[in-house]
């Protein structure tokens, strides 16, 4: 079944995609933090948009509607996710993985740098994480974060404030060298 079958209506969606593929697929990888979970949610998002483009083509902000779309399949499907990740990983091929010798000097920092986000990221819970995500990653304002989140203006102001004082903390913790024996009030001698 052509969900598109007119001429102009496949267009204007295609031109949609588009213009917002790329953002979406960044949201969907910041908030998932794996490449083959975002395609497949902001497939699954654009499906959703697709069977639905007449009505969301008339809407103010048709991206925002696909961004909450996508945000909600993030957080409804992750326990899905996981058991798929934890039966593909018992299966993963060495093939498919990166070998170590293949990164650049340059290029590890980089990576380094991202595995560090990756984690720090991660110790906050999923909306928290969703908020951040879409408040400075996809640099969007604080009402359109409350409509892609479904949620109000305020809720987007306090939740962001206590993820960026979880970031706070978390990025504290990690930084504070370990104690030695002169911190512990030994001696020393």
């Amino acid at each position: 079944m052509d969900l598109l079958s007119r001429g102009r209506t496949r267009v204007e969606f295609e031109r949609f995609v588009s213009d917002h593929g790329k953002q979406l697929l960044r949201t969907g990888y910041l908030i998932t933090w794996d490449i083959l979970e975002a395609e497949d949610l902001v497939q699954e998002c654009l499906l959703r948009v697709a069977r639905r483009w007449p009505k969301v083509r008339a809407m103010a902000h048709p991206h925002a509607y696909a961004q909450r779309v996508l945000v909600n399949l993030a957080f409804d499907e992750s326990p899905k996710r996981a058991r798929r990740r934890h039966e593909l990983a018992e299966h993963h091929s060495p093939a498919f993985e990166r070998p170590d010798a293949a990164r650049s000097f340059a290029g590890s920092a980089q990576i380094e740098a991202r595995d560090e986000l990756r984690e720090i990221l991660a110790a906050l819970p999923k909306r928290q994480r969703a908020m951040v995500v879409l408040r400075y990653f996809a640099d969007l304002s604080e009402a359109q974060t409350a409509q892609a989140l479904d949620c109000s203006v305020g809720t987007v102001k306090s939740t962001t404030s206590r993820a960026i004082e979880r970031l706070r903390t978390v990025i504290t913790t990690e930084a504070e060298p370990a104690p030695t024996a002169d911190d512990e009030g030994g001696t020393g001698s």
